[in-house]
């Protein structure tokens, strides 16, 4: 009998190496602390935080940071059987400088290429892949071969289900130019992966490399009309919408004191994945994740920052929104 994760994320892992020093410009930090990174890993590590079986596939190097990687996935209580090793590329590590409330820039130490980038789909779990209940990919897995072989192989096994079967396929739009030659270059591959997409979530910059500028609506619109069942839009200073063919909902923000913004959305996408089994409506779905957002952009660190349930609905209570049932 196969095995069924309620999440299985595919793509980016690295060692996030973070200053103890707040408001410090990188070259003058003397102190650092190291954690798990990388979006998708991230998005497991929280879904994992409410209760959700999780798992990653993904690469590492061949090195101590790959052994780091693994020991962290497993205490975070994700499932580390489909992350391997490659003996030629180093573990990635990304540094970043902490400049709250919005400054937060971030070093990839990953090229040419990264272990996760040499994701190949002759190695895939296609069963695996095909029984999660949600599979969570990025569009940065999409920038390089063999990955996006990977990917396109995965989002073709995933069963074309409706919103009312329980089962999502989730595209997180996560454009990162420094790993794509252009914007162009990164709207034919998205294209390519739009058709099999049950969800897609991404910013003003990321819908827009997506399906071109607009409005959000104009934006959810267009990724509506590709195939996509859920369009988020976030909407920066103004939250976050959600659209279907039937209904479109807002999440307004729930303001914080920011330490580091950079792990927020990791933290919304596991808790939208965990609003999405639990059958929430889809405000509360949205709600929910917003507040999840908050609270680790209020923390220094993304994976080990992820909120508890609990933590989440305390800040719902606390701010006036309606606490989802469990």
């Amino acid at each position: 009998m196969i095995e069924t994760h309620d999440v299985l994320t595919i793509g980016r892992i690295s060692v996030d190496i973070y200053p103890n020093e707040i408001g410090v410009d990188l070259e003058d930090v003397t102190s650092f602390g190291k954690y798990l990174g990388g979006s998708p890993s991230n998005v497991a590590v929280a879904a994992a935080r409410h209760g959700r079986r999780t798992a990653v596939i993904t690469r590492t190097g061949e090195d101590p940071f790959g052994t780091y990687l693994h020991r962290e996935l497993r205490k975070f209580k994700v499932d580390d059987r489909f992350v391997s090793s490659v003996p030629v590329w180093p573990t990635p590590v990304t540094f970043c400088a902490i400049k709250p409330p919005d400054d937060f820039p971030l070093y990839f130490y990953r090229t040419p290429t990264a272990p996760d980038l040499q994701i190949a789909a002759d190695e895939l779990d296609l069963d695996a892949i095909r029984g999660a209940r949600i599979f969570w990919s990025t569009v940065t897995g999409l920038c390089q071969e063999p990955s996006r072989g990977a990917h396109i192989a995965a989002h073709e096994a995933r069963p074309r289900a409706a919103l009312t079967d329980g089962q999502f396929t989730v595209l997180d739009l996560d454009y990162r130019p420094m790993f794509w030659a252009s914007e162009d270059e990164a709207r034919v591959q998205v294209a390519k992966i739009l058709p099999h997409v049950t969800v897609a979530i991404g910013n003003d910059k990321e819908c827009a490399v997506a399906v071109g500028e607009g409005t959000p609506d104009e934006q959810a619109d267009r990724l509506l009309a590709a195939g996509v069942e859920i369009a988020v839009v976030k909407l920066g200073p103004d939250g976050v919408m959600a659209a279907t063919r039937t209904e479109r909902v807002v999440s307004a923000p729930l303001p914080v004191e920011t330490v580091n913004g950079l792990g927020a959305g990791d933290s919304f996408g596991g808790a939208f994945c965990h609003g999405l089994l639990s059958g929430w409506p889809l405000q509360q779905v949205l709600d929910y994740a917003n507040a999840a957002g908050a609270i680790v952009a209020s923390r220094l660190s993304c994976a080990d920052a992820m909120p508890t349930p609990e933590e989440v609905k305390s800040l719902l209570a606390e701010r006036g929104r309606q606490v989802p049932n469990d």
